[in-house]
């Protein structure tokens, strides 16, 4: 069995923060770690991270694409350079987040995704889908295409599934047949959201009540705070439990924003998203289109041509992390959690991804302190960048 050792890590993880620690891993598995010196004899690997910051690896459950690839082209080497990419940002799982496209489209982007598992997935995991859409409120589109747009339908989810799963779906609650379909979600193993919504504090209850605990990108394309009818904006602070998606680039939300959320929430229902498109990792000009929207970047802000609508991001969680510390001064071993643990235990893997504790998967990611950027990552105990 493989054995590697990474020393001189500065380990943060949930409620953990330890200078100078050894990490021994011994197959896919985290077997100790410590401020005690390890033996190195029969390691097969030995890493000396030199002070630098060890952290679960990034779990990312709403991003689109990456280096010029978004997960719903056709060419099945998309999601290859999409994961790659998701990998050189320090994620080591994620959910590939469709589009509102047609069913073909969707079906496409499955079978691309199975073609990744079969081939080992070498770059990060992808173990299931993000729908986002296409069940959405034709009035909140942001930049999904309106013409896409239709009720909520489980044998379509059903038809995806069977080809790759679907682990989570973003949909508009007050839709017709909205509260239903939250349950018809649990029932084949899907997390339902909230997005893309029109929804009043009224219209959300129903699907509460049949389990729905999610809301994707808050205060983004969702009905704002209001002292007369506080929409899903106000929901997100009044009801604890929901699980809520933050962008954290300050541009999608500003810093203002960002603090509130992080400084007034249940931390243990915030998630770091990135929600990122295939013009990550690209120069300001970049130009493309989107579900048939053409969109361009510039200022590092991926704006819709027609209408200036954001379209997505450009954000690495690591920057997301960093931005979140900067305004809110919350310890890193508290905020850790939004980056990868709580998005775990949401998905049912809480138990073994998440963390840098003994006994969990050696998926781990070496954060510079001060580029903040990755200079190493660990998936299923092989370094991998």
């Amino acid at each position: 069995m493989e054995k590697t050792i990474i020393k001189n890590a500065h380990v943060i993880s949930p409620g953990i923060d330890l200078e100078n620690a050894t990490i021994v891993i011994e197959g896919k598995t985290i077997k100790s770690v410590g401020t005690k010196a390890a033996s190195e004899k029969g390691a097969t690997t030995v890493v000396d991270v030199k002070g630098q910051y060890v952290m679960p690896g990034f779990i990312d459950v709403h991003t689109h694409g990456a280096l010029t690839y978004d997960f719903c082209d056709a060419d099945p080497q998309a999601i290859f350079k999409f994961a790659e990419g998701k990998l050189e940002e320090g994620v080591t799982t994620f959910l590939p987040t469709t589009l509102t496209v047609s069913h073909e489209e969707l079906e496409t982007a499955a079978r691309n995704l199975n073609a990744y598992a079969d081939a080992g997935m070498p770059f990060a995991k992808a173990p299931g889908i993000h729908l986002e859409g296409p069940f959405i409120n034709v009035k909140c589109c942001g930049a999904q295409n309106p013409s896409y747009v239709r009720k909520p339908d489980i044998k379509e989810v059903k038809a995806i599934a069977r080809i790759y799963p679907v682990k989570q779906i973003s949909y508009a609650v007050e839709t017709e047949g909205g509260a239903k379909f939250a349950k018809e979600c649990f029932k084949i193993g899907v997390v339902p959201s909230c997005g893309h919504t029109g929804a009043k504090l009224a219209d959300l209850m129903p699907a509460y009540k049949n389990g729905l605990r999610h809301m994707t990108h808050f205060c983004n394309q969702m009905t704002p705070l209001h002292h007369r009818e506080i929409g899903m904006v106000g929901a997100g602070f009044l009801i604890e439990d929901l699980n809520t998606e933050v962008i954290c680039d300050k541009i999608h939300l500003c810093p203002d924003m960002l603090k509130l959320i992080f400084t007034r929430r249940n931390l243990a229902h915030v998630q770091m998203i990135t929600d990122s498109l295939r013009c990550s990792h690209c120069k300001d000009g970049y130009a493309f289109t989107m579900g048939g929207l053409e969109v361009k970047l510039e200022n590092g802000e991926a704006r819709l041509v027609k209408g200036g609508n954001l379209a997505g991001s450009t954000l690495w969680m690591g920057n997301g992390l960093k931005n979140v510390h900067e305004v809110t001064g919350i310890p890193l071993k508290d905020l850790v959690r939004t980056t990868s643990w709580n998005q775990a235990i949401e998905q049912g893997w809480g138990d073994k991804l998440g963390k840098v504790e003994k006994g969990f998967t050696a998926d781990l990611v070496v954060i510079n302190p001060r580029s903040w950027k990755p200079s190493a990552v660990f998936v299923d105990g092989e370094q991998r960048k």
